[in-house]
Order: structure tokens, then C-alpha cells, then sequence
């Protein structure tokens, strides 16, 4: 079965194929770093996370390249403010050192692959390696930028099809447009290339005096030195398609790469209906989330929910119920692997419904990665399982051993951990022979006793499950 992508550029769904058969070529655009990541951020770096692992899973040989911008006003103000006094070229350099490695815990910490490649913006305008100062001088020679006091500006004038990407017309975005005080571009829309330096502020040596690039030319400089000047996706958020993309694909094509094939965009997320924000007091940095809820499993359950091209609201409420649901899943993992781990599996047509199961789930993903229809996939087989587990079917061991590992499979796909790491203050060992112990005193009619190993192992985290013929027991989370 084929893949379909949504493709942000031609504003439709298209058949994803590589330039490569079965290579994929994949940059993302990834953090400024002047400040501690936010769960925004999180969201970003899970979704093409998951996009990665589908495609590697589907056979593809991805090379996977996010950015860092470690020189920007951001950097140069906070470096400013925390290192207030000191050079600002080593300032600069500490902020985003800090930042980096910050962001580099969270990725961590969230399960989150590392790129293959993660360049930053400072390797590619150095003495040694100046690549940015060539494309610019590239695109000067081809009469796409011309130069301004110091300053270079990309001609917005002799950009083919200007607006594709955002479809806007030309004409309108002009109408509304400004030059800023101390800009020195002929149009609005032009846009700065290079920025002259400004007293004591980190700067590059150029043909047009020292300074440093602008913002969009590093995404177009770093993508076509090392997947090439066309490759297959480039991804990133929906409010980074203007002026930030639109602006990547002129001087892309200005230079004469074809550049990104298919383009991906996902929504963005709001807190109880409202955007983020550091005044409104609702800014949630992921490690404060990890610190408070412990199971980066969460917040990725929450963003499975919605489909990664649409917005997603992060409530405290909706995070209890990614809870509730995580431990269904986790409970009865551990019970699978616990009661039928050790037999083994049957697959194909044997496993019955569990097979359909696994079908639905790629199919759902090959539907440009509709991660809400295959999350529900996932808790259709857990349903499925747990009534399985009280069925008479002789051959459910194999079955449900076959299950477990489908789950395990969906859930490396989709980066959950689903790991038990609950505190344990009592064994398995320990909770089974309480559980027999419990059954005898029934048996004996000792019901006040019986009913007092059950709070016993209550107070320890485990919560018992009777049914007709047997009790099973889950780990609270």
C-alpha cells in the first residue's frame, strides 16, 4: 500500500514518492535556542519524530536533519540579560550552549530520536567553512539580492510564483507591508540575506563587511549542503509557512534548487483555548510537565489524538484522561507479558482479529499519519485482550502473547514507552501469594481478613481485578 502525504505546497494529498525508491531525504526546522523548550515544541519534535519511525518502519532509509539557530536578536538580548557585563560574543555563545544542551535533555527525556544530522547556524558562515556567504554572493550574481549599506536583501521582485506556499497574491501581502526604522531594502517584502554588525554583537567576516545571516537563508544553505538541493520533505509548523518557508522556497529556487518536494505543516497548540504565553501564566516548559506528571507518554497520548495537521488544546483534564487510558494499556501489558509471555505466539489468519487489527493501524498511517484512527486501533486490541483473558478459547495463551507483541510494535512506531517503571514497593512474587492466600480465606469464609489483604495490597499500588473465576491485579499509577 502506498503512503499519502498532505502536501502543504499543491494543497492536497498526494502519493508520497521519494526521489530515491525507498530513500526519504527529511529536514525539519528545529529550535532557536534562547529559552527552555516549551510543550509546543514537544509537539513539533514528536510528530516528525513519529513520521520518521512510520517510514523507517514502512521499509524507508530516512536521513533526518533538524537545525539549531544558535546566533538571532532572541539569543543576543537573553545573553544580555544573563551574562549582563561580560563579552557579548561569549555570552552569546553560553545562552545558546545552555539552551542547547536544555533542549537536548528534553528531547530525551521525551523518547525522542535524535537527528542524523543537527547542524547550527554558526558552522556554516565561519572562516573555515562560509557556505552561507557563498549562496548569498550566488544569488547577488544571479540578480535575485542586491546589497544596501551593508546589508544584503533577497529582491522579492524575481521570485518566481511568490505567495505559492502561503497562497497569497503578491499584490495583497504588499499592501499590508512596512519597512522597519533602520532598514534600508527597496520593498517591504524584501528580505534581509545578511544583516551588517552591529557594535559589540557576534559578526562574520563577507564581501559586504562583517555581520551575520539572516534568519531564512540557514534553512535553504544547511538543507542543500547536505541532503542536496532537492530532497523529498520538509516539515515544520504552520506558523513558520510564512514569511519563513515562503521565503526558504525564493531563494531556494533563486539559487536554482528545486528544492523540498512535499512540505508538511503542523497545527499549533493552545492552553485551555488560549495561546501560550509567559504573561498569561500558562506557559508549560516540557520539563515542568515531566516534573509534574512524570510520563512523557502523556503528553504524546494527548497529541495522538488529534491529527498532527490540526490544533490541539492542552488541558489538565485532558491529561487525566490520557492517564486513565496509559495505564489501561500499561496493566494490561504487564498482565500479558506476565501470565502469557512465555508461550508462543500464533500470527497470520490464526490470530484472527489481532491481525485485522495490525492491517487497520497501517492503513490508518498510511493516510498521511492519522495517528487518532490508529490510536484507537490500539485501544480497540486492548479492549479485545482484556476479554479475551476471561475467554475458554484453548488457544487464547498464543493469541493474546501474539497480541502483545502487535501492541509493542504500535507502540514503537508512535514512540510510547509504555514503561512500568511504578514504584514497587511490593514484588509480583509477593502480590501473587498474597492473591492465593486471599482465595483460601474466602474459601474458609474469613471475609474480614480476606478483605484486609486486599486494602494491604491497595496501600502498596495494587488493585485487584476479581472476576467469576479468577482475580487479577494492575499496578497504580
Amino acid at each position: 500500500m502506498p503512503i499519502f502525504i498532505y502536501n502543504s505546497l499543491t494543497r492536497r494529498k498526494e502519493e508520497f514518492i521519494p526521489l530515491k525508491p525507498k530513500e526519504v531525504k527529511m529536514y525539519v526546522c528545529g529550535p532557536t535556542v534562547y529559552d527552555e523548550a516549551h510543550i509546543g515544541h514537544a509537539r513539533s519534535a514528536y510528530i516528525f519524530d513519529v513520521i520518521r519511525k512510520y517510514l523507517v518502519y514502512r521499509g524507508y532509509q530516512v536521513k533526518f536533519v533538524r537545525n539549531v539557530t544558535d546566533v538571532d536578536d532572541k539569543i543576543i538580548d537573553k545573553a544580555q540579560k544573563e551574562f549582563k557585563g561580560e563579552d557579548l560574543n561569549s555570552a552569546v555563545g553560553k545562552v545558546s550552549n545552555k539552551y542547547l544542551d536544555l533542549y537536548h535533555a528534553d528531547m530525551k527525556n521525551l523518547g525522542i530520536l535524535e537527528p542524523d544530522v543537527e547542524p547550527k547556524a554558526t558552522e556554516y558562515v565561519s572562516k573555515e567553512n562560509p557556505l552561507m556567504q557563498k549562496f548569498i554572493e550566488a544569488l547577488i550574481e544571479k540578480g535575485c539580492a542586491y546589497v544596501s549599506e551593508g546589508d544584503v536583501y533577497f529582491d522579492i521582485k524575481k521570485a518566481k510564483d511568490y505567495g505559492k506556499l502561503s497562497n497569497q497574491a503578491i499584490e495583497k501581502m504588499e499592501s499590508g507591508a512596512r519597512i522597519a526604522l533602520g532598514e534600508k531594502k527597496r520593498d517591504p517584502l524584501d528580505f534581509a540575506l545578511w544583516k551588517a554588525a552591529k557594535e559589540g554583537e557576534p559578526a562574520w567576516d563577507s564581501p559586504w563587511g562583517a555581520g551575520r545571516p539572516g534568519w531564512h537563508i540557514e534553512c535553504s544553505v544547511m538543507s542543500s549542503d547536505i541532503l542536496g538541493g532537492e530532497f523529498d520533505i520538509h516539515g515544520g509548523g504552520i506558523d513558520l509557512i510564512f514569511p519563513h518557508h515562503e521565503n526558504e522556497i525564493a531563494q531556494s529556487e533563486g539559487a536554482g534548487d528545486k528544492f523540498a518536494h512535499y512540505w508538511m505543516h503542523h497545527g499549533l497548540l493552545t492552553i485551555n483555548g488560549q495561546k501560550m504565553s509567559k504573561s498569561l501564566g500558562n506557559f508549560i516548559t516540557i520539563s515542568d510537565f515531566i516534573n509534574k506528571y512524570k510520563y512523557s507518554d502523556l503528553l504524546k497520548l494527548l497529541f495522538l489524538s488529534t491529527h498532527y495537521s490540526h490544533p490541539v488544546d492542552y488541558t489538565d483534564e485532558k491529561i487525566e484522561e490520557a492517564k486513565s487510558a496509559y495505564a489501561g494499556i500499561i496493566n494490561l501489558m504487564n498482565r500479558l507479558d506476565r501470565e502469557y509471555g512465555s508461550r508462543k505466539p500464533v500470527s497470520g489468519a490464526g490470530a484472527g482479529a489481532i491481525h485485522q487489527f495490525k492491517e487497520r493501524f497501517d492503513e490508518y498511517m498510511d493516510d498521511d499519519f492519522n495517528t487518532p484512527r490508529a490510536l484507537s486501533v490500539l485501544f480497540e486490541m486492548v479492549k479485545l485482550c482484556n476479554i479475551e483473558i476471561e475467554s475458554k478459547d484453548v488457544h487464547k495463551a498464543e493469541k493474546l502473547n501474539y497480541a502483545l507483541s502487535v501492541i509493542k510494535e504500535m507502540a514503537k512506531i508512535l514512540g510510547l514507552n509504555f514503561v512500568a517503571d511504578v514504584p514497587q514497593e511490593i514484588s509480583d512474587a509477593e502480590i501473587e501469594f498474597k492473591i492465593s492466600a486471599r482465595k483460601i480465606l474466602k474459601k474458609e469464609k474469613k471475609f474480614a481478613e480476606a478483605d484486609q489483604l486486599r486494602k494491604e495490597l491497595e496501600g502498596k499500588g495494587i488493585i485487584l481485578e476479581d472476576t467469576k473465576d479468577s482475580t487479577g491485579w494492575r499496578r497504580k499509577l
